[in-house]
């Protein structure tokens, strides 16, 4: 045990010596052996490991669905180019009347709402008073063009707190035309 701690110890005192680039491209190698006892100390760096882990693991498992539903759905878009260096919480996949067709663990998440209760709505469910109407209207008019964009907008929570949403949009097409869209969702301050 004392052998453990005294390792823990030092990790934590190398770690705390590096850069931010150093620190990052040291923490994807450690793998903590979880068989032997681990000192509390040290267990905010395996909590850190297995939560960046754990949210590397999701966003793989989100992307993978989309995927399934492009080939599912004859989309030719290139879907690994729309996630590529993206930062998203949620995915939001409505047909073209807007409709909500699929979200992600992470749109629960982020609103309270769950799967069921949010497909065959609009996002517009999420909206409320101090939503912006001006954003309303460049939203409606950039989805009618069927180009990809960003906006942010103020939405409700389920327990009616608001946050602010940056939404990137982008339109998913066959061969031939146009036939849902994909929104990636964060939180912003």
């Amino acid at each position: 045990m004392k052998h453990a701690l005294n390792k823990m110890l030092a990790l934590d005192l190398f770690l705390s010596t590096l850069n931010e680039a150093d620190y990052k491209a040291t923490m994807h190698s450690i793998q903590p052996d979880l068989s032997v006892s681990v000192p509390l100390i040290s267990w905010d760096i395996i909590s850190q490991q297995r939560g960046i882990h754990l949210n590397a693991i999701e966003r793989t498992q989100d992307i993978n669905k989309v995927k399934d539903l492009a080939k599912k759905l004859h989309w030719e878009n290139n879907i690994d180019a729309i996630f590529k260096e993206e930062l998203f919480e949620a995915i939001v996949i409505t047909d073209l009347q807007q409709r909500i067709v699929w979200v992600n663990k992470g749109f629960t998440a982020m609103t309270g709402y769950s799967k069921l209760e949010a497909l065959n709505k609009t996002p517009k469910f999420l909206q409320g008073p101090e939503t912006d109407v001006k954003t309303k209207q460049s939203i409606n008019k950039q989805l009618q063009k069927c180009k990809p964009f960003k906006e942010v907008v103020t939405n409700y929570k389920k327990n009616g707190t608001t946050y602010k949403c940056e939404i990137k949009i982008f339109p998913l097409k066959t061969y031939t035309e146009e036939t849902h869209f994909v929104a990636l969702e964060r939180k912003v301050s």
